[in-house]
């Protein structure tokens, strides 16, 4: 539990606001400039270009972003992260006061989701500091649903916002959040799945482009697009195990169109066809093999082959694709209710007699029906009683 879950007078402690501000991101940061000697030379011309040049132009940072490795190091990341969505970090505004984060009607769940995050976390990072850490994260969280009332929070945001959190600080990961939730992610924020579970559809027609037949096996097997529900939802921040994956796709989805993330849904997909196809083709089988995702997967090789195939098919080209499996997936589901209906129907007519039935289906309340019974009986007893040839058949 959060120290902002334990003290309902949080914003009247000064000492425990100062403890949360005393871990910066340097501090909180736990990866390191690889080996490489390819990547080491990127470093270097990255920093040279910003001795030069305080604020390089949007284009240049964007290839560091999308070439090999991405921006390498967290204390790149901190540098161009911003700039990638046009932020400035001096422009960051001061957070609102405590009382009104802690009476939003989402608190309860963000906390719970915050302290069911601990693997997001640096490993080994003391207690004081996880709890500062998941304090600052929930504040992060409260701040843009609270500044955007129409933003509904959803149990995955947490994933993406402490990646953030991690790199930037408190402040601009604030600033970065703000756009993403009103941008990319403003259809995961709807107050229902509805916009999100259309987008999703987007992967079919795109794994169709690439291997038909690899598409036609997961239509029959019923699988359907919920295996990579997390994986958009979370910019795959919450399935993958390594860190320096989950930010080296940030580095990417960051410099790259809004639905990007799908069309790398479609390349994994297909980069892992040979395990598809050994598998029984049934919803429960694929489901479970497809929503696991190695830490073994080449990521440069399925970005680069994402983008490819978002410039040769981009969103619009498919979009009449994904509109005709909507509406077959809306008419499955009629069918299917249909189905349970009559199957509901079914078993309680096997369940009541036939004069029951047809008192009911002239809408005959249950209470009324057994009084009906009982003045029938009672009549019929009354007029036993009353006919002299028939007293032997009246029970004494």
């Amino acid at each position: 539990m959060t120290k902002l879950m334990e003290d309902s007078k949080y914003s009247e402690s000064e000492d425990e606001s100062s403890s949360l501000k005393q871990f910066e991101a340097t501090d909180l940061s736990f990866d390191t400039v690889p080996d490489s000697p390819s990547l080491k030379s990127k470093v270097h011309e990255i920093e040279s270009l910003h001795s030069k040049n305080p604020t390089p132009p949007l284009q240049t940072l964007r290839k560091f972003a999308l070439s090999e490795g991405g921006l390498v190091c967290d204390e790149l990341r901190r540098r161009i992260w911003p700039r990638l969505l046009s932020l400035d970090p001096g422009d960051a505004e001061p957070p609102p006061d405590h009382a009104s984060l802690l009476a939003h009607p989402e608190y309860q769940q963000v906390v719970l989701d915050v302290n069911r995050s601990l693997k997001r976390f640096p490993p080994g990072i003391p207690y004081s500091r996880r709890v500062a850490l998941q304090d600052q994260l929930t504040i992060l969280i409260l701040r843009v649903i609270t500044k955007y009332p129409h933003l509904r929070y959803y149990q995955g945001y947490h994933d993406v916002a402490v990646t953030f959190l991690l790199v930037v600080g408190e402040d601009v990961a604030f600033q970065i959040m703000e756009r993403l939730s009103t941008d990319h992610l403003k259809e995961c924020m709807e107050p229902t799945m509805d916009k999100t579970s259309y987008l999703l559809n987007y992967i079919f027609p795109l794994i169709h482009r690439l291997h038909p037949a690899l598409c036609e096996f997961l239509d029959r097997s019923g699988v359907g697009t919920m295996f990579c529900l997390p994986w958009f939802l979370t910019w795959y921040g919450h399935s993958l195990n390594r860190y320096r994956d989950v930010v080296r796709l940030y580095d990417y989805f960051l410099a790259s169109p809004a639905l990007l993330p799908l069309y790398l849904v479609a390349t994994i997909v297909v980069h892992r066809q040979d395990e598809v196809f050994r598998t029984d083709c049934d919803m429960a089988s694929v489901h479970c093999l497809l929503s696991n995702l190695s830490d073994d997967l080449p990521f440069e090789k399925l970005l680069q082959e994402a983008t490819e195939l978002y410039e040769k098919f981009p969103p619009e080209s498919v979009e009449a694709e994904v509109k005709e499996r909507c509406k077959r997936e809306v008419l499955r589901r009629q069918q299917e209710d249909a189905m349970r209906k009559a199957l509901v129907s079914k078993r309680a007519r096997a369940n009541n007699p036939s004069w029951v039935r047809r008192l009911r289906a002239w809408h005959v309340p249950h209470y009324k029906l057994i009084l009906f019974t009982a003045s029938i009986a009672f009549g019929f007893y009354a007029y036993l009683r009353g006919t002299p040839d028939a007293i032997d058949f009246v029970p004494r």
